[in-house]
Protein backbone atom coordinates (compact mmCIF):
# COMPACT_ATOMS: atom_id res chain seq x y z
CA UNK A 1 0.00 0.00 0.00
CA UNK A 2 1.14 3.52 -0.76
CA UNK A 3 2.95 4.92 2.34
CA UNK A 4 1.42 8.35 1.75
CA UNK A 5 -2.06 6.83 1.87
CA UNK A 6 -1.25 4.81 5.01
CA UNK A 7 0.16 7.89 6.76
CA UNK A 8 -2.88 9.97 5.81
CA UNK A 9 -5.28 7.32 7.09
CA UNK A 10 -3.43 6.94 10.38
CA UNK A 11 -3.01 10.66 10.83
CA UNK A 12 -6.54 11.75 9.95
CA UNK A 13 -8.62 8.91 11.27
CA UNK A 14 -6.37 7.97 14.22
CA UNK A 15 -6.63 4.34 13.22
CA UNK A 16 -4.65 1.85 11.24
CA UNK A 17 -5.25 1.71 7.51
CA UNK A 18 -5.77 -2.06 7.71
CA UNK A 19 -8.79 -1.64 10.00
CA UNK A 20 -10.70 0.54 7.53
CA UNK A 21 -13.41 -0.83 5.24
CA UNK A 22 -12.75 -1.19 1.53
CA UNK A 23 -14.88 1.86 0.78
CA UNK A 24 -13.04 3.98 3.38
CA UNK A 25 -9.69 2.85 1.95
CA UNK A 26 -10.86 3.88 -1.52
CA UNK A 27 -11.93 7.30 -0.23
CA UNK A 28 -8.62 7.80 1.62
CA UNK A 29 -6.71 6.81 -1.52
CA UNK A 30 -8.81 9.28 -3.53
CA UNK A 31 -8.11 12.07 -1.08
CA UNK A 32 -4.39 11.30 -0.96
CA UNK A 33 -4.16 11.25 -4.74
CA UNK A 34 -6.62 14.16 -5.11
CA UNK A 35 -8.91 12.16 -7.38
CA UNK A 36 -12.64 12.39 -7.53
CA UNK A 37 -14.46 9.74 -5.50
CA UNK A 38 -18.02 10.45 -6.55
CA UNK A 39 -19.71 8.87 -9.55
CA UNK A 40 -22.97 9.48 -11.29
CA UNK A 41 -25.48 7.02 -9.81
CA UNK A 42 -27.71 7.08 -12.87
CA UNK A 43 -24.81 6.37 -15.21
CA UNK A 44 -23.41 3.60 -13.02
CA UNK A 45 -26.81 1.96 -12.65
CA UNK A 46 -27.78 2.38 -16.32
CA UNK A 47 -24.72 0.42 -17.45
CA UNK A 48 -25.92 -2.70 -15.64
CA UNK A 49 -29.52 -2.77 -16.93
CA UNK A 50 -30.52 -5.54 -19.32
CA UNK A 51 -33.14 -5.40 -22.05
CA UNK A 52 -35.64 -7.09 -19.69
CA UNK A 53 -34.89 -4.51 -17.00
CA UNK A 54 -35.49 -1.62 -19.39
CA UNK A 55 -38.70 -3.23 -20.68
CA UNK A 56 -40.00 -3.85 -17.14
CA UNK A 57 -39.23 -0.23 -16.21
CA UNK A 58 -41.11 1.04 -19.26
CA UNK A 59 -44.12 -1.19 -18.49
CA UNK A 60 -44.09 -0.06 -14.84
CA UNK A 61 -43.81 3.58 -15.91
CA UNK A 62 -46.70 3.25 -18.33
CA UNK A 63 -48.76 1.16 -15.86
CA UNK A 64 -48.46 3.92 -13.27
CA UNK A 65 -49.38 6.80 -15.56
CA UNK A 66 -52.56 8.79 -16.08
CA UNK A 67 -52.52 7.76 -19.74
CA UNK A 68 -52.82 4.10 -18.69
CA UNK A 69 -55.58 4.87 -16.19
CA UNK A 70 -57.52 6.86 -18.79
CA UNK A 71 -57.14 4.16 -21.46
CA UNK A 72 -58.02 1.47 -18.95
CA UNK A 73 -61.21 3.26 -17.84
CA UNK A 74 -62.17 3.92 -21.46
CA UNK A 75 -61.65 0.23 -22.30
CA UNK A 76 -63.77 -0.88 -19.35
CA UNK A 77 -66.54 1.56 -20.28
CA UNK A 78 -66.43 0.47 -23.94
CA UNK A 79 -66.52 -3.21 -22.92
CA UNK A 80 -69.55 -2.66 -20.70
CA UNK A 81 -71.31 -0.51 -23.30
CA UNK A 82 -70.57 -2.93 -26.14
CA UNK A 83 -71.70 -6.03 -24.21
CA UNK A 84 -74.68 -4.50 -22.44
CA UNK A 85 -76.24 -1.96 -24.76
CA UNK A 86 -75.12 -2.60 -28.33
CA UNK A 87 -75.00 -6.38 -28.52
CA UNK A 88 -78.07 -6.85 -26.33
CA UNK A 89 -80.23 -5.24 -29.00
CA UNK A 90 -78.90 -7.25 -31.97
CA UNK A 91 -77.37 -10.51 -30.90
CA UNK A 92 -76.56 -12.23 -27.67
CA UNK A 93 -73.64 -10.52 -25.88
CA UNK A 94 -70.50 -12.66 -25.70
CA UNK A 95 -69.76 -11.41 -22.15
CA UNK A 96 -73.05 -10.36 -20.54
CA UNK A 97 -73.31 -8.73 -17.15
CA UNK A 98 -71.54 -9.55 -14.65
CA UNK A 99 -68.72 -9.63 -17.26
CA UNK A 100 -67.01 -12.86 -16.23
CA UNK A 101 -64.65 -12.85 -19.25
CA UNK A 102 -63.65 -9.25 -18.49
CA UNK A 103 -62.97 -10.31 -14.91
CA UNK A 104 -60.68 -13.08 -16.20
CA UNK A 105 -58.80 -10.64 -18.45
CA UNK A 106 -58.38 -8.16 -15.58
CA UNK A 107 -57.06 -10.92 -13.30
CA UNK A 108 -54.52 -11.99 -15.94
CA UNK A 109 -53.45 -8.36 -16.46
CA UNK A 110 -52.96 -7.93 -12.72
CA UNK A 111 -51.08 -11.23 -12.49
CA UNK A 112 -48.63 -10.05 -15.16
CA UNK A 113 -48.42 -6.42 -14.17
CA UNK A 114 -47.72 -6.97 -10.45
CA UNK A 115 -44.42 -8.89 -10.85
CA UNK A 116 -43.24 -6.46 -13.53
CA UNK A 117 -43.87 -3.53 -11.20
CA UNK A 118 -42.14 -5.42 -8.36
CA UNK A 119 -39.07 -5.99 -10.57
CA UNK A 120 -38.97 -2.29 -11.33
CA UNK A 121 -39.32 -1.41 -7.65
CA UNK A 122 -36.55 -3.85 -6.73
CA UNK A 123 -34.24 -2.18 -9.26
CA UNK A 124 -35.19 1.23 -7.87
CA UNK A 125 -34.35 -0.02 -4.37
CA UNK A 126 -31.00 -1.31 -5.65
CA UNK A 127 -30.37 2.06 -7.31
CA UNK A 128 -31.18 3.80 -4.03
CA UNK A 129 -28.68 1.54 -2.23
CA UNK A 130 -26.00 2.45 -4.79
CA UNK A 131 -26.84 6.13 -4.34
CA UNK A 132 -26.65 5.79 -0.55
CA UNK A 133 -23.26 4.09 -0.87
CA UNK A 134 -21.96 6.86 -3.08
CA UNK A 135 -23.37 9.47 -0.71
CA UNK A 136 -21.53 7.74 2.12
CA UNK A 137 -18.27 7.86 0.15
CA UNK A 138 -18.75 11.55 -0.60
CA UNK A 139 -19.56 12.28 3.06
CA UNK A 140 -16.53 10.31 4.20
CA UNK A 141 -14.33 12.18 1.74
CA UNK A 142 -15.73 15.49 2.96
CA UNK A 143 -15.07 14.46 6.56
CA UNK A 144 -11.49 13.50 5.73
CA UNK A 145 -10.95 16.78 3.88
CA UNK A 146 -12.41 18.76 6.78
CA UNK A 147 -10.07 16.95 9.17
CA UNK A 148 -7.20 17.80 6.85
CA UNK A 149 -8.27 21.47 6.80
CA UNK A 150 -8.46 21.51 10.61
CA UNK A 151 -4.96 20.11 10.76
CA UNK A 152 -3.72 22.79 8.33
CA UNK A 153 -5.41 25.51 10.36
CA UNK A 154 -3.87 24.16 13.56
CA UNK A 155 -0.45 24.12 11.86
CA UNK A 156 -0.93 27.71 10.64
CA UNK A 157 -2.03 28.82 14.11
CA UNK A 158 1.00 27.14 15.68
CA UNK A 159 3.33 28.82 13.20
CA UNK A 160 1.64 32.16 13.78
CA UNK A 161 1.88 31.77 17.55
CA UNK A 162 5.56 30.79 17.26
CA UNK A 163 6.21 33.91 15.16
CA UNK A 164 4.36 36.06 17.69
CA UNK A 165 6.34 34.47 20.51
CA UNK A 166 9.63 35.12 18.68
CA UNK A 167 8.59 38.73 18.00
CA UNK A 168 7.60 39.18 21.64
CA UNK A 169 10.89 37.68 22.83
CA UNK A 170 12.77 40.00 20.47
CA UNK A 171 10.79 42.98 21.77
CA UNK A 172 11.44 41.88 25.35
CA UNK A 173 15.16 41.56 24.58
CA UNK A 174 15.19 45.01 23.01
CA UNK A 175 13.27 46.50 25.95
CA UNK A 176 15.69 44.85 28.37
CA UNK A 177 18.66 46.31 26.45
CA UNK A 178 16.96 49.67 26.34
CA UNK A 179 16.23 49.53 30.07
CA UNK A 180 19.82 48.48 30.81
CA UNK A 181 21.17 51.26 28.59
CA UNK A 182 18.81 53.82 30.18
CA UNK A 183 19.78 52.79 33.71
CA UNK A 184 23.48 53.07 32.85
CA UNK A 185 23.20 56.65 31.68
Amino acid sequence: MNPQVRQLAEQLLATGFDRLSERECRVIAGVAQRTQVSRNVNHAFEEERTFGDRLADRVATFGGSWVFITLFLATLAAWALFNSAILAGFIEAFDPYPYIFLNLLLSMLAALQAPIIMMSQNRQAARDRVAAGLDYEINLKAEVEIMELHEKLDRIRSQHLEELLRAQQEQLRLLTRLADAGGAV
